[in-house]
């Protein structure tokens, strides 16, 4: 593991996406983005993902357009990415809903044409910064299984919500798919195997292969009661006029939707009540030898709130090479190897 301080780490990731073609602001918007989910303990999604979307920009066959509103009204936007990263098209869609709940009470942004839109959270926790309550959605490629089948007919497809509170929001995001397509990539540029039962190889063998499973599919999250909600999942992202299988990895739909609370109810009050029921939720008494009950959100904010605190974070030694190859760095500066 290599140990670097989250100043370098954001250097790293913005000095590697400038060099691929992206703008500096553009390459700080995706450096916050993936240093928040490394914070967090979501390493699948952090630096290693910047290593993706270099490979991603490089392997794609026309440089991508401008990000574009295709479609609009008071509540409403329809985007076009562009074939931009979701990163950057995510925080576009986020911005101008943000904007028109504030101004109307309620906003529906979609997105079309993009690719690697990131943790649904990261969007919503800035939403509840803004007092907004809201509700995220993402289609992508066939890549997983719906339950008793072994080819892929949906995205990994995530979902999350979020919810203003006091101290903190109330925030749940989970992706329908058993291993996120990240973990996979991830495993698969370290060496290491896919936990079994998690996905199936071109032929419809359980695999534990992560290079032969995006050949085949991966498996469904929660069984038939977790296929249902993914293909919901689906159909929400594909509003914004997503495909419903796109080739490789483009065109994923991404679908915000945001309220303001104080439309339905008093904003502060509802902070109050939101906060209560979340310290309820955690203040439930334990099963037998289970550990202490937790809001979703609690662990990765505490993660990353202790990193912080610490100065550093510890990420793989093979990802923080590779990623200085990128940036046009090849000396261990800004980071100390640990074996």
């Amino acid at each position: 593991m290599t140990t670097l301080t989250p100043s370098d780490a954001h250097a790293l990731v913005s000095a590697a996406l400038t060099r691929a073609g992206h703008t500096a602001a553009e390459a700080g918007i995706i450096a916050d983005h993936l240093l928040d989910c490394e914070l967090r303990g979501l390493s699948f999604g952090g630096l290693a993902r910047a290593l993706s979307v270099v490979e991603r920009i490089r392997a794609a066959p026309e440089p991508p357009g401008p990000i574009r509103v295709v479609a609009e009204t008071a509540v409403s936007a329809t985007l076009d990415g562009g074939d931009q990263a979701g990163y950057l098209v995510g925080m576009r869609a986020l911005d101008l809903a943000v904007d028109k709940a504030r101004a109307h009470g309620i906003a529906v942004v979609g997105a079309r044409d993009t690719w690697y839109t990131g943790m649904f959270s990261y969007y919503l926790e800035k939403a509840a910064d803004a007092g907004l309550a809201g509700m995220i959605a993402g289609s992508g490629p066939a890549v997983v299984a719906p339950h008793g089948g072994t080819e892929g007919r949906f995205g990994t497809n995530p979902i999350a919500f979020g919810f203003p509170s006091t101290p903190a929001p109330v925030i749940r995001g989970i992706g329908t798919a058993s291993v996120m397509y990240g973990e996979v990539l991830l495993k698969a540029r370290l060496g290491a195997e896919l936990a079994p039962g998690r996905a199936y190889d071109a032929t419809g063998a359980p695999t534990l292969d992560p290079a032969a499973a995006p050949e085949g599919a991966f498996g469904v999250w929660g069984g038939h009661k977790g296929s249902g909600p993914a293909i919901v999942v689906q159909l929400l992202g594909m509003m914004a006029g997503a495909a419903p299988d796109p080739p490789g990895v483009r065109d994923r739909g991404f679908l915000v939707v945001l309220v303001d609370p104080g439309v339905l109810t008093d904003p502060e009050d509802h902070r109050r009540r939101v906060a209560a029921f979340a310290d309820a939720v955690r203040a439930t008494r334990p099963a037998e030898g289970g550990g202490a009950v937790r809001v979703p959100f609690d662990r990765s904010a505490a993660c990353r709130d202790e990193a912080l605190r610490r100065g550093t974070i510890e990420a793989s030694g093979a990802v923080v090479e590779a990623m200085r190859r990128e940036a046009g760095r090849v000396t261990h500066a800004g980071g100390t190897a640990h074996g």
